[in-house]
């Protein structure tokens, strides 16, 4: 479905929501756990919800809870099972190597772009330690076991990558290592999987380009653990600030690991290095293209391979909004200026089904000179469905449209 959002002046409070990557590690860890506990969460999406249908697909009970999920660890995985990702990387990559360590017979399957998202770096370190897998690409067929020793990976790909093994290494029979062949990007959150493994008593060393696992390691499970707010998604509500608006975000962790806290102090900045925070250009450009500047954003060539060719979208965003972009090779220049739209013009931005687009795009929208359709709205269900209705809460105006 499409919807216009129209000029209005944001202003109140909102709540983030749950951090979607902490709940897929909390979920993870808690299935692999030697007791029951309860994730703390009060909304799910159709991320998290993928996650939590894969790990039942193995063996685990998930089920709602007061305040969360109740999750009843794997006790015995199965021979085999279908793991159906949805549009989620972060499922796929993670639970890779999780069901090759548990030697479940796995075809993992996938919709959207994620079929078409590469894995290879993952699928080649795989093999090499004993699983049988029969394409870098979804559907793929994975086997194992697996077996432990030095792994080596790029650090540039996809810190997915590495925290799956994270996830998985711990369970099997001998000591590993992951050693990085190039400087890691996004290691923040690497960071954050380390923080849920200590959560469940799982130990990782740490040295100088990569970690050390020990074999045979139990999670143990804490009776609950609580999922902090999202600074992905509240990034959108901060760069409506930037814009006018007068928004106070809570349920926010000010000490969080998840590296798009930083988003506050890179609003307006006229040479920003994406490369620990990808997530945040869509909201980070949105915010440049009302600014009288150029804003250079750099280390973002990785999003070329999310939802949508995120670099494209977003500079095909700023130009439907009325401002300058050009892609680069690894991200954008913004000519920002000060927006006007002539009467009686809507135009018209394609959500590309990726839901930091259409979050962009609305608070753009909500904040300019103008209205703005936007098509594909419902994309935001992927990490924040009560978007909308937080951004009318907050005084904006909506008018959905039912295609067909």
């Amino acid at each position: 479905m499409n919807a216009v959002v129209y000029p209005s002046h944001l202003s109140g409070s909102v709540t983030a929501p749950p951090s979607k990557s902490a709940a897929h590690r909390a979920l993870i860890c808690s299935a692999l756990a030697d007791r029951p506990t309860v994730v703390a969460l009060d909304t799910m999406n159709r991320d998290i919800e993928a996650t939590a249908a894969c790990l039942r697909a193995l063996g685990a009970g998930i089920k709602p809870a007061e305040g969360g999920l109740s999750v009843t660890p794997i006790a015995r995985s199965p021979e085999s099972a279908i793991l159906d990702c949805e549009e989620s990387g972060s499922t796929l990559r993670f639970l890779m190597p999780v069901a090759a360590a548990l030697g479940t017979r796995t075809l993992f399957v996938g919709h959207g772009r994620l079929p078409l998202r590469p894995n290879a770096a993952l699928t080649e370190a795989l093999r090499r330690h004993g699983a049988q897998i029969d394409s870098d690409l979804l559907p793929m067929n994975l086997r194992g076991p697996l077996r432990g020793g030095r792994w080596t990976l790029p650090g540039n790909v996809s810190s997915q990558y590495i925290s799956g093994l994270l996830f998985a290494l711990p369970l099997l029979d001998d000591d590993s290592e992951i050693v990085l062949s190039t400087a890691l990007q996004s290691g923040s959150y690497v960071s954050m999987t380390l923080e849920a493994l200590r959560t469940f008593d799982v130990r990782v060393e740490t040295f100088a380009g990569g970690w050390r696992v020990p074999a045979r390691q139990r999670y143990h499970a804490p009776a609950l653990t609580r999922i902090e707010g999202d600074w992905s998604a509240a990034a959108f509500w901060f760069a409506a600030n930037a814009l006018g608006a007068g928004i106070e975000v809570k349920g926010l962790n000010a000490d969080s690991l998840q590296g798009d806290r930083a988003v506050r102090g890179m609003l307006g900045q006229p040479d920003i290095d994406a490369s620990d925070v990808p997530d945040l250009v869509p909201a980070l450009a949105v915010a440049a293209a009302a600014l009288p500047q150029k804003t250079v954003i750099t280390g973002a060539a990785r999003l070329r391979l999310k939802e949508s060719d995120r670099l494209a979208a977003v500079a095909e965003l700023v130009r439907a909004l009325g401002a300058a972009a050009r892609e680069t090779e690894d991200g954008l220049t913004i000519e920002g200026r000060a927006i006007a739209r002539q009467a009686g013009v809507i135009p018209t931005v394609n959500g590309h089904n990726d839901h930091r687009i259409v979050m962009a795009a609305a608070v753009a929208a909500a904040c300019g000179p103008g209205p703005v359709r936007i098509t594909g709205v419902e994309a935001v269900d992927k990490s924040y469905p009560e978007f909308f209705r937080d951004l009318e809460s907050l005084g904006g105006h909506v008018d959905v449209e039912l295609n067909g």
